[in-house]
């Protein structure tokens, strides 16, 4: 087995400190506590806090967009395109902070839609474009913009999951996730190829 690296380490440390208290939480001291190295090591494997919070977050969208790869080996088209929803809200309800952060926080390096996502710079976006894409091959969804339906799906999950994490439903997880799953179904069926 072989030892962590000291910025696999740190990394490691912060992304602790993320999850239980946001980027706000995430303290070079206690970092460097964490690992056993004084603060100012860390700057020798990231130059200043916002390039470990980018880090953190370039890890997150990686893992995310890892998961929706994983889920969209299922041959069936419109469970496929299901089943890339349900990871956005797996995260999301998993990983609030880091969620936020990626996806609900104003961030100066944030992708710009539409171009950005159009040159593919969005690891998880892509993931999506795709499915659509190969669904409107397939006659599953009514030819479109690829790019701009992929970005309705997201907008319509986005809102739901700030809606339940901001309060709005009375629904207990379950009973959300099953409202979700109705409300996407109803969007795709919006969306297919009649």
């Amino acid at each position: 087995m072989t030892r962590a690296s000291t910025a696999e380490r740190i990394l490691r440390a912060a992304r602790v400190q993320f999850e239980k208290h946001g980027a706000q939480g995430v303290s070079m001291r206690g970092i460097a506590q964490a690992v056993g190295i004084t603060p100012m090591a860390i700057y020798r494997h990231f130059p200043n806090r916002e390039a470990l919070l980018k880090r953190i977050s370039d890890d997150s969208f990686q893992a995310i967009a890892h998961h929706w790869s994983a889920r969209g080996k299922v041959r069936d088209l419109r469970a496929r395109l299901m089943a890339v929803q349900r990871i956005y809200l797996d995260y999301a309800l998993a990983h609030p902070h880091l969620f936020d952060h990626a996806f609900s926080s104003r961030r100066p390096d944030a992708r710009r839609f539409p171009q950005d996502f159009q040159d593919r710079l969005s690891p998880t976006f892509n993931v999506v474009a795709d499915v659509v894409s190969e669904a409107m091959d397939a006659g599953v969804l009514r030819r479109d913009d690829v790019w701009d339906v992929a970005m309705t799906l997201w907008a319509h999950s986005h809102g739901l999951v700030a809606l339940y994490r901001a309060g709005r439903f009375s629904y207990d997880e379950a009973a959300f996730r099953r409202f979700y799953d109705a409300s996407m179904r109803r969007i795709l069926a919006g969306l297919a190829n009649s």
